[in-house]
Formats: structure tokens, C-alpha cells, sequence
């Protein structure tokens, strides 16, 4: 069987994520795990999950919340902490430590959601932006940006 990465299948219209409405049976542009296809969809943590509950934790008290504090602090507190989570990746990388790896990993993610946030750009807006540049190839992308 091929991996392939599949979202939940939900179970109402309403609590579909914008992304999803019009596909009900999966949605694969946000999802971060991969399942072996056996016809049974689980429970899978996306992106979109993330950005969801970053929003939601942007309105707590930056006393009780660490995206709240760093939120607070405005974008450009944002952007540094990104630039110092993806360095960190950097060097996890080339010190070839796979766990440190997922780990930082998962950090860059989570601190660009939170820059994304702080700016006001939806991660579907940076999705659709991926799907207009895999819609050609990345050496014609790259020619189309110099023009």
C-alpha cells in the first residue's frame, strides 16, 4: 500500500474547515501525518488545526498564554523568534539528529503560524499561494518572479 496523507473525515458541513467544505471525503493540503490508506480515516493533527488554535489562544491573557505574549509583542517579536526556531532547524540538520529535527521542526511551524497570525495572513492564503506555484515548475516559478 502507498502512504498517502489524508485528513479526518468530519462529521457536519459546519465543522469542516473552509479548506474542506467542498471536498467532504478527505482534504490533504494541510495535513502533517502520514497514514497507510486502509479506508479508515483517523484523527490527524493538520496545520489548519494549529493556525485554529493559535487564533483562539491570540484573544487570551498574555499572562496565561505563551502565543498570547508573543503575539502581544507584535510582528516583528514574531519574526525574530521564527528566524531563531528556524536556525535551530538548521543546525539539528546538519548534525544529522533526527529527533531534534522533528522537534525544532515542529517549532518553525508552530512560530511561522504565529508570524502568519501577527500579520493578519491566513495559512489558506499561503496554501493557495503553493498550489498556484506547483502548478508549474520550479524553475519556471522562479523565471516568472524575475520578470
Amino acid at each position: 500500500m502507498r502512504a498517502r496523507r489524508f485528513a479526518l473525515r468530519l462529521s457536519s458541513q459546519r465543522d469542516r474547515p473552509p479548506f474542506s467544505r467542498q471536498k467532504p471525503e478527505f482534504q490533504s493540503q494541510y495535513c502533517i501525518a502520514a497514514f497507510r490508506c486502509c479506508g479508515n480515516a483517523a484523527k490527524v493533527f493538520t496545520l489548519d488545526d494549529l493556525a485554529r488554535t493559535i487564533a483562539a489562544r491570540a484573544d487570551a491573557g498574555a499572562e496565561s498564554s505563551y502565543t498570547a505574549s508573543l503575539l502581544a509583542k507584535g510582528p516583528p517579536r514574531c519574526a525574530k523568534k521564527f528566524g531563531e526556531e528556524a536556525v535551530e532547524l538548521a543546525i539539528a540538520a546538519v548534525a544529522q539528529d533526527e529527533a531534534a529535527v522533528r522537534a525544532e521542526a515542529a517549532d518553525v511551524l508552530y512560530h511561522l503560524l504565529v508570524l502568519l497570525q501577527s500579520r493578519g495572513v491566513a495559512l489558506a492564503d499561503v496554501m493557495e499561494e503553493l498550489q498556484r506555484r506547483t502548478a508549474q515548475s520550479g524553475l519556471a516559478e522562479k523565471a516568472s518572479r524575475r520578470a
